[in-house]
C-alpha cells in the first residue's frame, strides 16, 4: 500500500490536486492573483544596435518578427517531437531495426566538470567559483496597435 502512495504517478497525482486546492483557494480570497500575467525580465540592449537613423522600415522589422516567431514555433514542435522519439530510441540497444540503424558515438564537444572544479576552488581556498550570464534570449511577441484619432489629438492640442 506504502508502495502505491510513494509512486511517481501518485505524486504527480497528488501535487496536481494541491495546485487545484490552492487555485481554488485563491480564486475565493484573491481572485486577481490568478489572472495577473507573470513580469518578464529585460536586460539592456547590446551595444551594436542599429540608430534611429539606421532603422528599416517598420514593415521590414514587422515581417522579420513574424518569420522569427514562426521558425521558433517550428523549432519547438521539432524539439518536442525529437525528445518524445529520443526516449524511444534511448532504450535501444545498437543494431538495426528495420530500415534503419541505431547507435552511439562520442560527442565531440566538451563542457567544464563543473564539479571537479568547484572542488579545486575548496582545496585551494579561492572562494565561489567566478560564473558569467549567457547571452540574452532575443524574444518577440505581438501586440494590439490602437490607431490613433487624429481629430482627436488636434482638440486636445488647441
Amino acid at each position: 500500500m506504502i508502495q502505491l502512495l510513494m509512486s511517481p504517478r501518485t505524486t504527480r497525482t497528488v501535487r496536481g490536486l494541491i495546485g487545484t486546492v490552492a487555485d481554488a483557494v485563491r480564486s475565493v480570497i484573491a481572485p486577481a492573483s490568478l489572472a495577473e500575467a507573470p513580469a518578464v525580465e529585460t536586460v539592456p540592449d547590446p551595444v551594436d544596435v542599429l540608430t534611429a537613423d539606421e532603422l528599416p522600415p517598420v514593415e521590414s522589422i514587422e515581417a522579420a518578427a513574424r518569420e522569427y516567431e514562426r521558425a521558433a514555433d517550428q523549432a519547438r514542435r521539432a524539439d518536442r517531437g525529437k525528445r518524445a522519439a529520443k526516449k524511444v530510441l534511448d532504450k535501444l540497444p545498437s543494431g538495426i531495426y528495420g530500415g534503419w540503424r541505431v547507435f552511439r558515438t562520442p560527442s565531440s564537444r566538451q563542457t567544464p566538470d563543473l564539479a571537479e572544479i568547484t572542488r579545486i576552488f575548496k582545496e585551494n581556498g579561492l572562494g565561489p567559483v567566478p560564473m558569467k550570464s549567457c547571452a540574452p534570449s532575443l524574444k518577440v511577441e505581438l501586440v494590439e496597435v490602437v490607431p490613433v484619432d487624429v481629430e482627436t489629438l488636434a482638440g486636445v492640442a488647441a
